[in-house]
């Protein structure tokens, strides 16, 4: 998980070289690993983190980085590995190289159906056989996909779409910052506004200007939290994934 790949960052002093040969690569999946805490963990640990990306209803893996010394895209989870995958427009066409759409996927490893559960099943799957995941991005020409965020998680300020990766991102940008979350509260001006929690280290002297300043400089004023909770920890599921939605409903109610 990319919050225990954080974790064991924050909280590792440098291995010895013995340690160091030990370990040959490490693997990321379950949700994005945010490329600056990656690159800090492969420069600390001396070794690759190889990012996947999956689903239940696709048997686990889906996408995947090759093992070195085949190209491996920091900020992607790699290429399509046993099954298609595509980019899909709004009108379900596919997308070209780069253009934004929602993440599908076709193959011998998707699903049958959701057990009795029919209307969930027509609308997860497109006429010719596409499971839509409910993952936005874009793959490049070399078919390496990037994700940008989640359709139900977008944040939508004054009409215009915000990941919420974005943010997190640039708050990961700050060396002390361990989680991070960006979501959306109501807002009577725009309609929602943009919100994040983070963890820190032990010790951190960050405050949240200094993190919203860092946000305001990497991705304009328009996108930069109004608020940022710096917390003992954020809600996670059972397999260690950060909630937005229920983070979200406990600072509506603080």
């Amino acid at each position: 998980m990319p919050t225990i790949i954080s974790h064991v960052l924050h909280s590792t002093q440098d291995p010895s070289d013995a340690a160091r040969a030990k370990l040959r690569f490490g693997r990321s999946a379950s949700s994005a690993l945010a490329p600056e805490v990656q690159t800090a963990f492969e420069t600390r640990f001396g070794v690759p983190i190889v990012e996947t990306m999956g689903m239940t209803e696709t048997a686990a893996q889906m996408l995947s980085n090759p093992l070195p010394p085949a190209t491996r895209k920091i900020g992607s989870p790699g290429i399509a590995i046993g099954n298609q995958v595509t980019i899909l427009r709004s009108d379900l066409l596919e997308a070209s190289h780069n253009e934004q759409g929602e993440i599908a996927i076709r193959g011998p490893n998707v699903m049958k159906e959701y057990l009795k559960n029919p209307d969930e099943t027509r609308a997860s799957f497109t006429p010719d056989g596409w499971l839509r995941s409910g993952d936005l991005g874009h793959k490049d020409e070399e078919g390496y996909v990037f994700v940008t965020g989640r359709l139900k998680e977008l944040i939508i300020k004054g009409g215009e779409n915000i990941a919420p990766r974005e943010v997190d991102e640039a708050l990961y940008a700050h060396a002390d910052v361990v989680e991070a979350a960006a979501f959306a509260q109501p807002c009577t001006t725009y309609g929602e506004r943009v919100v994040a929690a983070v963890t820190l280290c032990a010790d951190s002297s960050v405050t949240a200007p200094d993190l919203i300043d860092i946000c305001t400089r990497r991705l304009g004023a328009f996108k930069a939290p109004d608020t940022v909770y710096i917390l003992e920890d954020l809600p996670k599921g059972p397999s260690g994934k950060i909630q937005r939605k229920k983070l979200a409903d406990m600072m509506s109610s603080t």
